[in-house]
């Protein structure tokens, strides 16, 4: 029979809010097996009476009979006719059993990564900002988009396709979309692109994964911005690749500092990484004779660009310029788009325009990622674009983010002047602002966290020690009395810093 301590024990697990979900019978089966496994009943040791456990627990007979009757299947017990149920021998045999149970901080040591396992974990991975609480950058308004004519479009691919919408989509992406984007690009970013020259993914990162694993091996360097976009370079880090940092000022990267390395011995790089038309962080837009100074390098040297065109829809001041893939005579290109930043996150689709030599060999590589995107949205989404509905949206959020932008740094200005200084960019969804006092960067950053404010904070953008630390701001999800509330609330947590 159970001793007190067990029969509570049994009680507890079935108490446990934890374990609610659970059938009731499956709950008396974990908790007695539980026990075995802990070694609180030894080998041979007899069960109380169904009828006995089930007056105990409060439960009806046939609970605890179909839990004796799971262990027995499982073999932990044993049921002899006239003589009642029993641990069965083989529960002796478990490992580990009667060991007190450690924590999974203590079997820690024990376990062992891969050299990239352990690399992508220290990285620390790409964090999504998973609520639009203020100032977390890249993250679009979506209140404002057209939720109906959405529902309307999806309607119309469900009647149209039935059932073969929910068959899987090819690995190189539903056609329609293929082809609503080729016109896209080509129309608005001056891109050279054709619906076989496209490839539908998931995202910009597992683009930039699959760039990385594809196109250079381990070891192998890749030039890339500095400051840069942190997923690039996380990506690039767990592929093995050495990055090397390029300087910039406010036309760009400096690319006689590329060409200067590509002639050093053992300097030589395979690909350069950009984001032309809004530099992440810093909104410099790259100037036209770098852009041409870039392909001639890769060009001459056989190497690859890496072209990273991630919220190219949103510039404010003047006409955006040609993206570097429609510049480029030489099929040297790998032109990154997502419509995660233009329309809305939750709607996972981005794509590449790869030159004709890339496409067998990056749909094969996607394929042992994730095999294809879901059908229902690639189909959606060709109808959103080719209806005229994505262009709109964009003109209108264009307008929106423009005002906001304006009102952010008109709000730095006036409350937190004595802090930092605003970099106002000609375009993008956020703003870098960076220190005019001496305030711990990480503290800041961790401190309006806690406030319910995101921010990412600028020096891990950066490879060179010298640099100014600041904040990077997104403005576009939040209103103007949005932002103001939220730019008065970091002004006490930057003033409290500063005491």
């Amino acid at each position: 029979m159970f001793k007190h301590a067990q029969l509570e024990s049994v009680k507890a697990w079935l108490g446990d809010p934890a374990h609610r979900a659970l059938p009731l019978h499956a709950r008396v089966q974990r908790a007695v097996r539980q026990l075995i496994v802990d070694g609180a009943l030894v080998a041979g040791r007899p069960l109380p009476a169904s009828r006995a456990l089930a007056k105990s627990l409060g439960v009806s007979r046939d609970t605890v009979e179909s839990a004796y009757g799971q262990l027995q299947a499982e073999g932990f017990i044993e049921r002899r006719v006239g003589s009642g149920s029993f641990v069965s021998e083989q529960a002796q045999q478990l490992p580990g059993r009667g060991r007190p149970r450690r924590t999974a901080a203590a079997l820690q040591p024990a376990r062992r990564l891969s050299q990239r396992g352990q690399a992508v974990l220290q990285g620390g991975g790409v964090r999504d900002f998973l609520q639009p609480r203020p100032f977390a950058p890249s993250v679009p308004e979506t209140r404002s988009f057209p939720l109906q004519t959405w529902e309307r479009l999806q309607r119309q691919v469900l009647r149209e396709y039935g059932t073969l919408a929910l068959l899987p989509s090819p690995p190189q992406g539903m056609a329609p979309l293929r082809r609503a984007i080729a016109d896209h690009v080509n129309l608005e970013r001056g891109a050279r692109a054709t619906p076989e020259r496209v490839l539908v993914l998931t995202s910009a990162q597992q683009a930039m994964t699959l760039c990385a694993t594809v196109l250079l091996d381990a070891g192998e360097r890749i030039f890339i911005e500095d400051p840069v976009y942190h997923g690039a370079r996380k990506a690039f880090d767990a592929a093995g690749l050495a990055c090397v940092p390029l300087a910039m000022d406010a036309d760009g990267i400096l690319v006689e500092h590329l060409q200067r390395a590509a002639q050093a011995p053992g300097e030589a790089a395979r690909a350069v990484f950009l984001t032309p038309s809004h530099q992440f962080p810093t909104g410099a837009t790259l100037a036209l004779d770098r852009r041409l100074a870039v392909i001639e390098w890769a060009r001459r040297h056989q190497g690859w660009i890496i072209e990273d065109d991630y919220d190219s829809e949103f510039h404010y001041e003047g006409k955006p310029t040609a993206c570097v893939q429609g510049l480029d005579p030489h099929e040297r290109t790998v032109y990154i788009g997502t419509f995660t930043k233009s329309l809305f996150p939750g709607l996972r689709i981005g794509y590449m325009v790869l030159p004709d030599a890339l496409v067998a060999p990056m749909t094969t590589a996607r394929t042992l990622l994730d095999g294809h995107s879901a059908p229902v949205p690639q189909l959606t989404l060709a109808r959103f674009i080719e209806g005229g509905h994505f262009g709109a949206h964009v003109r209108t959020m264009r307008a929106v983010y423009a005002e906001r932008r304006d009102v952010l740094a008109r709000l730095v200005r006036q409350h937190l002047a004595d802090y930092v200084e605003p970099r106002v960019p000609a375009g993008g969804m956020q703003m870098p602002c960076v220190f005019v006092r001496d305030i711990p960067e990480h503290e800041a950053v961790e401190s309006a966290r806690g406030a319910g404010i995101d921010v990412l904070g600028l020096t891990p953008l950066h490879a060179a020690r010298c640099h100014q630390p600041g904040l990077l701001m997104g403005f576009a999800a939040h209103a103007p009395h949005e932002l103001e509330a939220a730019v008065r609330r970091l002004a006490g947590l930057l003033r409290a810093l500063c005491r």
